[in-house]
């Protein structure tokens, strides 16, 4: 996750950070300014195309459809952002169990062999389910026309939970942990499997396929209908005003497609390796 102070401006406006939509959609950016050109050549120069000419009209129908699209734009955004923020919440909430689970066992445990043992295993559940959910087969699990080469009993961060409560119940009947404490340590075991499936979920439901494509479409037929009414109006300065306006609206696409998968590698994406790490770190100062 990229590290910024949000108060410095300056850097924000002349920086270009290897995660900036600038340096992905400039062969893209370069393509529309050559399209917008050859446009206004053919309107301009070759056709001699008069204001009055219908074409000139066409800037109406922008005017309206530029209202709709700021809408559904808007609303991808948001959306995209909510799964992000969700995941921080289930990552955030992971620290806070295995915290809480850690301080139990070291109260309620005696043996330091048995503390050892979760000392070990409590940090290795979250960096499991990191690895987990940065595997691309994860992300593929719900879509019936893949064949995953996968074996199902061997869920990990699921192996990994029944570790730890086979243990837990172990304690119980060597007496060494009561039924109340059973229960108590049981609650905190379970949160690691609904967190896991909470993350699952983000993972591998993406947002519907037609939504997404409805979106792409309607930008690039947009953006290819704008300079035939733009440059009437602004001449060869359509090409930089089509290019500014296909720069904004694809980048917030792209910008929605980074963060609605926050378990990545991308520059945006969640830091669940650095927050595992961080997890046995607390755990072993715990015990």
């Amino acid at each position: 996750m990229v590290q910024y102070n949000p108060k410095d401006w300056i850097t924000f406006i002349f920086r270009f950070h290897k995660s900036d939509t600038f340096r992905k959609l400039f062969p893209m950016m370069i393509f529309i300014g050559l399209y917008t050109y050859s446009v206004g050549y053919l309107e301009l120069e070759y056709w001699k195309l008069s204001e009055k000419n219908h074409l000139s009209n066409i800037t109406v129908m922008h005017g309206m459809l530029g209202f709709v699209i700021s809408l559904l734009l808007v609303f991808r955004t948001n959306t995209a952002y909510d799964r992000w923020w969700e995941g921080r919440k289930l990552w955030g909430a992971l620290v806070n169990n295995s915290r809480n689970l850690a301080i139990k066992l070291h109260v309620i445990l005696k043996d330091e062999h048995d503390r050892s043992y979760f000392e070990k295993l409590i940090p290795s559940y979250a960096s499991i389910l990191a690895k987990h959910l940065t595997n691309k087969q994860t992300s593929l699990q719900l879509f019936d026309d893949v064949h995953l080469q996968i074996d199902k009993h061997k869920h990990h961060p699921n192996q990994v939970a029944k570790m730890i409560f086979q243990k837990v119940n172990d304690l119980y009947e060597q007496k060494k942990i009561t039924g109340d404490q059973l229960i108590i340590l049981n609650a905190e075991i379970q949160s690691f499997t609904d967190i896991c499936g909470a993350c699952e979920r983000i993972k591998n439901t993406p947002i519907p396929y037609s939504y997404s494509a409805f979106i792409k479409k309607f930008i690039f037929f947009y953006i290819m209908t704008l300079p035939f009414g733009y440059v009437f109006s602004l001449g060869y300065y359509a090409v930089p005003v089509v290019v500014f306006v296909f720069y904004v609206l694809a980048s917030l696409e792209l910008i929605a497609e980074e963060i609605e998968d926050p378990f990545g590698f991308d520059a945006n994406d969640l830091p669940i390796h650095k927050i595992a790490a961080n997890i046995k770190k607390h755990v072993e100062e715990v015990f």
